[in-house]
């Protein structure tokens, strides 16, 4: 894997100083990346739940492992020319794993690490019976993952799952500490109410980048970007929900299929042939090729 390029990464540090909340979509791979990216959002977000859904079939419960994480981000770098932030879990270890995971993930072009301080296996955070390392030892992490970067682009986002575990003030007071390692963004998980939401970001909203996950059926309320940019919300991901709308579509498809012998019934709600190829940009492959034929002249 190639160093990314740094504009690419340059550009969400840039867009973070901007005073409307910034919309990151989930995605899993390079398609759902690409569709995203046309689409018109400015950074798309590498959920590791949705890794472990379509990559496995299995639950976020911390199945997933770093190089797999590390192959389906540079696939989608790759492919698209927008910022992505990435779900490093915790870190697949220790500081040293850390350090080993941003080195690899930078690698393969992510523009922000996000690093949370569950412990080992982790789960999704909006699961019950997770649980969190001590203070100090997340404070390694974070410190490791800064010092492994090459470029202060690379953005480091931490992330607690503290209010589940801890109660609310202890997030927060994890957050400032977290914080105090010189972290570019602070992800507060699960956080269970407007009074919450509105709690974390007047300690910290005008200091530093703050994350919002939104999670369909979680434990956090479902507010648009807009609302939660009002509120102090500087990045808003909806991580899951792409892999749930298509785990939706292709239950009524398969459904359909078993039911009908046929694709024909759900033929209005698909692609053709002509169609996907036009999404993946197919006849404009084919022409590059065309360019590097033996004996064609640049």
């Amino acid at each position: 894997m190639s160093q990314p390029h740094p504009l690419v990464q340059s550009l969400l540090a840039k867009r973070l100083q901007q005073d409307q909340a910034l919309l990151a979509p989930g995605v899993y791979d390079a398609l759902t990346a690409l569709v995203a990216q046309q689409a018109g959002f400015e950074a798309v977000y590498l959920s590791g739940a949705s890794i472990a859904y379509t990559r496995l079939g299995r639950s976020d419960i911390g199945l997933t492992t770093a190089t797999e994480v590390a192959q389906t981000l540079a696939h989608i770098t790759d492919r698209v020319s927008i910022p992505v932030i990435v779900d490093a879990d915790t870190g697949f270890g220790n500081a040293l794993n850390t350090q080993r995971t941003v080195r690899d993930f930078e690698r393969a072009g992510a523009a922000m690490i996000q690093i949370e301080d569950q412990t080992f296996p982790k789960r999704c955070g909006h699961l019950d019976g997770k649980g969190v390392v001590p203070v100090a030892e997340m404070q390694g992490k974070l410190r490791s993952a800064l010092d492994a970067r090459h470029d202060k682009n690379t953005l480091i986002l931490a992330r607690t799952d503290a209010v589940a575990v801890e109660g609310l003030d202890a997030a927060l007071e994890r957050a400032e500490r977290y914080l105090e390692c010189g972290v570019d963004a602070l992800f507060i998980e699960a956080l269970r109410s407007d009074e919450q939401m509105t709690r974390a970001c007047a300690q910290f909203a005008k200091r530093v980048p703050l994350l919002a996950n939104m999670v369909e059926g979680g434990k956090t309320p479902v507010q648009s970007a807009a609302e939660l940019g009002e509120r102090g919300f500087k990045i808003v991901i909806f991580p899951g929900g792409t892999a749930r709308a298509v785990l939706h579509t292709l239950q009524g498809y398969y459904a359909s299929l078993h039911a009908h012998q046929t694709t024909r019934p759900w033929q209005d709600q698909m692609l053709d042939f002509d169609g996907l190829n036009a999404v993946i940009e197919t006849p404009q492959l084919l022409a590059l090729g065309q360019r590097y034929e033996i004996g064609e002249k640049s």
